[in-house]
C-alpha cells in the first residue's frame, strides 16, 4: 500500500499496490504493520456497508465523541464518491481544515479518517456503494453530525446534494466548544 498524506493532519489516501497478470491483479486492502508503522488506527471492530441509490446522494458530516471516537477506512467498490473528512480537533495545527478526494471503483483508493476528525460524501454516479471499516462500534449516544454546508469550513462539493437524509439536513453547525479537546 502507499500512504499519500493531505492537508489535514493524520488524513491519509491509501492506494493499493497492485500485482498484475493475465488473470487480473492482487493487492493488499489492510496491513496492520503498515498501518502501526504510521502511528494509524490498527484495530477495525465494525465494517460498514451502504448502498445510495441516486448520484447527488450527501450522507455527513457525521463522527463519534470519546470514548467512542473512531478512526475510519474507507472505500467506493461501485460507483463513485466525493469523500470528505474536517479536522475538529482543536488542539491540531489543522483545525477545521478539510480534504476532499474522489473514490470510485475505478481508482480503487481509501480513505484514512482519524479520530477527531468528521466524516462525509457526495456519490457522484447513481448506486455507489460503500464499505467503511470503523475502529468502535457505532454509538447513538457519542454520535455527532454537522452540517455538510457549515460556513465554519467552506466545504467546497463538486455539486449540490439531490437527496440528504432529515438528520443531516437539520443538522446544526460545529461548536467549537464542543466534543474534541481530548484528541
Amino acid at each position: 500500500m502507499r500512504f499519500i498524506s493531505t492537508g489535514v493532519d493524520g488524513v491519509f489516501v491509501a492506494e493499493l499496490e497492485e500485482r498484475t497478470d493475465a488473470r487480473g491483479f492482487f493487492a493488499q486492502m489492510f496491513a496492520s504493520d503498515e498501518f502501526a508503522k504510521r502511528g494509524l488506527e490498527q484495530n477495525f471492530t465494525q465494517i460498514n456497508n451502504s448502498l445510495s441509490t441516486v448520484a447527488g446522494t450527501l450522507r455527513g458530516l457525521h463522527y463519534q465523541i470519546a470514548p467512542a471516537g473512531e478512526a475510519k477506512l474507507v472505500r467506493c467498490v461501485k460507483g463513485g464518491v466525493f469523500d470528505v473528512a474536517v479536522d475538529l480537533r482543536t488542539n491540531s495545527s489543522t483545525f477545521a481544515k478539510w480534504v476532499g478526494v474522489e473514490l470510485t471503483d475505478q481508482n480503487r483508493r481509501m480513505l484514512y479518517v482519524p479520530k477527531g476528525c468528521a466524516h462525509g460524501f457526495l456519490t457522484l454516479k447513481d448506486e455507489t456503494e460503500m464499505i467503511y471499516l470503523s475502529s468502535a462500534t457505532y454509538s447513538p449516544s457519542h454520535e455527532r453530525i454537522v452540517r455538510w454546508n457549515d460556513p465554519l469550513f467552506s466545504i467546497q462539493w463538486p455539486m449540490a446534494p439531490a437527496a440528504i437524509s432529515d438528520k443531516d439536513k437539520l443538522a446544526a453547525d460545529y461548536n467549537t466548544k464542543s466534543d474534541f479537546s481530548g484528541y
